[in-house]
């Protein structure tokens, strides 16, 4: 069996979901909940951060658009350039009221985070 490590540019959307976030002062700030990928192109817009609550209850989703993601092989998860509190007043939702990921939701999300 072969042991060497590689690295790929592709992956699972399960291996994804559940791995950590964090800001660059290394604060964890949640775990991915979800990817949120445009069924025509393929393309992953966001992902979903998990954030607050007690054991996984009384957590609510914030979307994050993807190109904000940096993947950090010492962390083992993502890097955002965002504090907790800059999450305090970014859009969210609960885990069942998922919303429709239309063109204008994601101007909001988008111009949240100054993404254009």
């Amino acid at each position: 069996m072969d042991s060497t490590i590689t690295t790929h540019s592709i992956i699972s959307s399960d291996k994804v979901e559940g791995t950590s976030v964090y800001n660059h002062a290394g604060d964890k700030l949640g775990s991915i909940d979800d990817l949120m990928i445009d069924k025509h192109t393929g393309h992953v817009h966001y992902a979903v951060l998990e954030f607050g609550g007690f054991l996984g209850m009384g957590t609510d989703r914030y979307p994050i658009p993807w190109s904000m993601l940096k993947y950090d092989t010492a962390k083992d998860g993502y890097v955002v350039p965002l504090d907790k509190d800059r999450l305090k007043d970014a859009p969210r939702y609960a885990d069942d009221r998922q919303p429709a990921y239309t063109s204008e939701y994601g101007r909001t999300v988008n111009g949240y985070y100054g993404i254009d």
